[in-house]
């Protein structure tokens, strides 16, 4: 996990709740659409700007750009535009790996830097993950990292193309729901959502948790194991019903944080509760705020 690099992040950047977007669209148009204002933006502010694809040709990108009006031959030729594809970057390897991903990105925005831009901005074809690949069930568990751990260290902006025609509404919505900002087409909210807090390290979790939303409980628990933040909040507060396999599962996370870190916990529901109350010993790795 790359916590040891930084790199400044730019004043002008954005927000640190907008570096980090989902894009919903469901045809060529508004793929375009959304392709050129990213990529026009990123030139214009002399940010370096990479185009990551799964199934578009890094030809039709170049494309579409040109006919929206940007030079985009004279960006690739000068350095600060470049299209590859998903075997290069996210596929690397033998298949999805979080950790490579995220440590990717600091070369990337270390790369940028010091050719000389103020930035990087990065738009990904997530399409990918409706496959079956290697390490394709731990997405969620990324997107909901980059947020402190990418994004609040690098001047970087991203955004992750959902394209309905090659991934299910219900694996869009999950996915796109763990960004901090949405554009594009509206998208329908997951029986579970699980996001990342936006101002300190932790996550929110809302709706409804049970079996058929295990998958999502261990992405979040992953990254309640796995996060070195030294203080980690998990807020369930909008969170209607949550089995108990999903608790025991939450339960273990905490109990594997870092160093015996715990987990705080904001408007623990009546099952934690009386979990905490038959197993006292979690009282050392889960801490209920919020009374």
């Amino acid at each position: 996990m790359p916590t040891a690099r930084r790199v400044a992040a730019s004043p002008e950047r954005e927000s640190l709740e907008g570096c980090h977007s989902s894009v919903v669209f469901s045809d060529d148009r508004q793929w375009a659409e959304h392709l050129g204002a990213f990529v026009r933006g990123g030139l214009e502010n002399g940010e370096q700007v990479q185009y990551f694809a799964d199934t578009t040709a890094p030809e039709r990108v170049l494309r579409a750009l040109t006919d929206a009006g940007i030079d985009a031959a004279g960006a690739v030729t000068r350095g600060q535009l470049s299209v590859s594809v998903a075997a290069q970057t996210y596929l690397a390897g033998s298949g999805f790996d979080p950790d490579a991903m995220i440590g990717l990105w600091f070369d990337a925005a270390e790369a940028a830097c010091a050719s000389g831009y103020r930035g990087l901005r990065a738009i990904g074809e997530m399409s990918w993950a409706a496959r079956d690949i290697t390490g394709a069930d731990r997405l969620l568990e990324y997107e909901l990292r980059l947020h402190h751990e990418v994004f609040a260290r690098l001047p970087l902006t991203t955004w992750c193309f959902y394209d309905r025609r090659l991934m299910s509404d219900e694996y869009v919505s999950v996915l796109a729901s763990a960004h901090a900002t949405h554009r594009g087409e509206p998208h329908a909210e997951p029986t579970l959502r699980v996001a990342p807090l936006v101002d300190r390290p932790g996550l929110l979790m809302s709706g409804s948790a049970g079996y058929d939303t295990r998958d999502a409980v261990a992405a979040a628990a992953a990254v309640i194991s796995g996060s070195a933040a030294q203080q980690m909040d998990l807020d369930l507060a909008a969170l209607r019903h949550l089995d108990a396999a999903s608790l025991a599962v939450l339960a273990d996370a905490a109990a594997g944080r870092p160093g015996g870190m715990p987990l705080r916990v904001r408007q623990a529901p009546s099952p934690m509760w009386r979990l905490l109350q038959l197993f006292p010993e979690l009282d050392s790795v889960v801490e209920v705020v919020d009374r």
